[in-house]
Order: C-alpha cells, then sequence, then structure tokens
C-alpha cells in the first residue's frame, strides 16, 4: 500500500528554515526566504545566521502579543499572510504549557509555531453484522487550506481557550450536526505529529485523533459552510482514497490510526507509520 500522506508529513528540510525562538526556546520555523521580510522590524526581532529571535524588551506574554500582532498585520495587509481567520492561537511547545503569546492563527505556519488539532473518525457498524462503513467529508471549495480534498467527518484547529473535549462538541455541531449527547462518546486513538512544508509555512502540528461511533440512521449536515458533502463509505474505498492521496495529510494519518486500531486493514501494509504516532495523553 503506498502511502503519499507518510512522505508529506515529514516533507521538511531544516537547512531551508530559519529557527524562531523566543529567548532561548525554540517556538517555530521561518522560510528563509520570508526572513529578510522581518528585516523591517529590526525593533521586534534579532536576525542572525542561527535564528530569529524576538527582541528580549518583550519580557511578557501580552508585550510579545502586541509586538507580534504589528508585524502579522503588515504582511496580512502585503499578502504574505493569507487566510486571515479572526481566530486566537497561543504560541507553545505542548499543548499544556503556559502561552508564550498570542497570535491571529493564520499566521501560525508563516512562524511555523506549534499548533493543535482535533480530527474525529466517523465509524458506522451495523448490528446485523454487515461490513463497517466511515464517513468522509469533503472540504468545501472556499477553504483556505485543501479546498475540496477529503478529511475526516471532524477535524478543526483548538483555538486558545478550548480543551479537546470542548473543541470535538463544538466541531461535531458546527461541521457535521453531531449533537453534544453523541459527540461526548467520542473515544481517544493516538496523537499523531506533523511537520510539513506548505505554500503558505509549516505545519508544526499535533492531531489528537478520536474515534465516534454514529447511529445508522445518523447522517451528517454541515453548518458552518465549510463542508461540501459527506460521503458514507466502504473501508475499502476509504483506504484507496488514502492511497491516491485524495484525503488531507491529517485525514489520511488520523483514518489510517483508526483502521490500524480496529485492525481493518493490514499493519504490514503501514510500514513506516508508527513513528508518526504517540498514545493518547489527553482526555
Amino acid at each position: 500500500m503506498s502511502l503519499p500522506c507518510l512522505t508529506a508529513a515529514r516533507r521538511f528540510d531544516a537547512n531551508a528554515h530559519r529557527p524562531f525562538l523566543i529567548g532561548a526556546e525554540q517556538v517555530g520555523w521561518i522560510r528563509e526566504r520570508d526572513v529578510p521580510l522581518l528585516a523591517r522590524w529590526p525593533d521586534v526581532f534579532e536576525i542572525d545566521r542561527t535564528g530569529v529571535t524576538l527582541v528580549a524588551a518583550f519580557n511578557t506574554v501580552d508585550l510579545r502579543s502586541a509586538a507580534l500582532a504589528s508585524v502579522i498585520g503588515a504582511l496580512a495587509a502585503d499578502g504574505r499572510i493569507p487566510g486571515w481567520r479572526d481566530e486566537t492561537y497561543a504560541i507553545r511547545n505542548a499543548f499544556d504549557a503556559p502561552p508564550l503569546a498570542y497570535i491571529e492563527r493564520a499566521a501560525s505556519r508563516f512562524f511555523g509555531t506549534m499548533t493543535y488539532a482535533v480530527h474525529l473518525n466517523g465509524v458506522v457498524e451495523y448490528a446485523d453484522g454487515g461490513a463497517p462503513q466511515m464517513w468522509i467529508a469533503r472540504r468545501s471549495d472556499t477553504k483556505a487550506t485543501d479546498p475540496g480534498m477529503l478529511d475526516n467527518v471532524v477535524a478543526g484547529g483548538i483555538g486558545w481557550g478550548f480543551g479537546v473535549a470542548e473543541t470535538i462538541v463544538k466541531e461535531c455541531w458546527e461541521e457535521a450536526g453531531i449533537p453534544e449527547e453523541i459527540a461526548s462518546r467520542a473515544v481517544a486513538g493516538r496523537t499523531a505529529h506533523v511537520l510539513q512544508s506548505l505554500p503558505e509555512g509549516t505545519q508544526a502540528e499535533q492531531v489528537f485523533i478520536y474515534d465516534l461511533a454514529l447511529p445508522a440512521d445518523f447522517a451528517p449536515r454541515n453548518q458552518d459552510g465549510e463542508v461540501g458533502e459527506h460521503r458514507l463509505a466502504r473501508i475499502d474505498e476509504v483506504a484507496r482514497w488514502i492511497e491516491e492521496g485524495a484525503l488531507t495529510v491529517d485525514a489520511s494519518l488520523a483514518t489510517l490510526d483508526c483502521l490500524l486500531r480496529r485492525r481493518w486493514i493490514d499493519e504490514d501494509a503501514c510500514a513506516g507509520i508508527d513513528p508518526l504516532f504517540v498514545p493518547p495523553t489527553l482526555a
């Protein structure tokens, strides 16, 4: 089984980037071609061959956030940061770590900072013993990232102030019309780690994977316009879409985790996938 998602999830050349640091802590990666853009703000960034460091005078979360916000606003106005979301992400290298600063979500890939997301596999198993199936979403053609690609039935970034469980409930309703009483039954799988270069910058992301058993008579209905359609698919169809690269990288990893854990596909067909995953650590 050819798995382009495994290659893509680690398609990253550190030599084409410079570390982005706050104090002595590396918090991101900035592409070499983008580094000169930051030279406009010598009062905000110290730039040398080893990295780009936020000036030490910005020594509180509020000061760092304000300094970065002015830069991000200017870069967005110049078209260097696309897909403005009006969502706040925290710069933090671990999900439960205190934030070092807050930034607009769209800027996270320009600076290559760690982000966090939930992906939920919608599984349908039949009481009569029929073959299990999975609900798969197709992203809206107007999405800022991966427009038109296939995705998990529910997937979303975790904004500042939201926990994993809260995000699952919120995204389940917005993306698939799944009520809270069903969404709250989601069961944790593993966590996938993605580090890949994209047109807008670097995706450094931890993806918390969950499975949700959906009733056989339930059909997802998108509420927020971010999903073009939902498809109820056989396991062999889903495996083929992963092999063809029709699913996003994140969704491919989340779906593979589900298929492997449930032994719906052969582990030998997925050699090399295990280093991308760790067991669940968050409820």
